[in-house]
């Protein structure tokens, strides 16, 4: 049964999508937008059990960063 409820919070669509397969994981990172904002849903998926971080757009950029300085750290190793 559907409700029709305006008020009913409702999980928001996906305004662009991504996903990565390698082995038994996927990845699946999502730019969500709801009344408080852009965010980027990344789940990953093992063999039907799930983790979900929400990462709000204001902190995509020292994100993005922190992942380069460990992507260029595990180059050298």
């Amino acid at each position: 049964m559907m409700n029709d409820n305006p008020n009913e919070r409702r999980p928001a669509e996906p305004i662009a999508s991504e996903t990565i397969a390698h082995e038994h994981k996927v990845f699946f990172l999502d730019l969500k937008e709801n009344r408080r904002g852009r965010f980027l849903k990344i789940t990953e998926d093992v063999r039907g059990r799930r983790n979900t971080i929400m990462l709000p757009a204001f902190a995509f950029k020292d994100f993005s960063e922190a992942l380069e300085r460990l992507f260029e750290f595990e180059s050298r190793l």
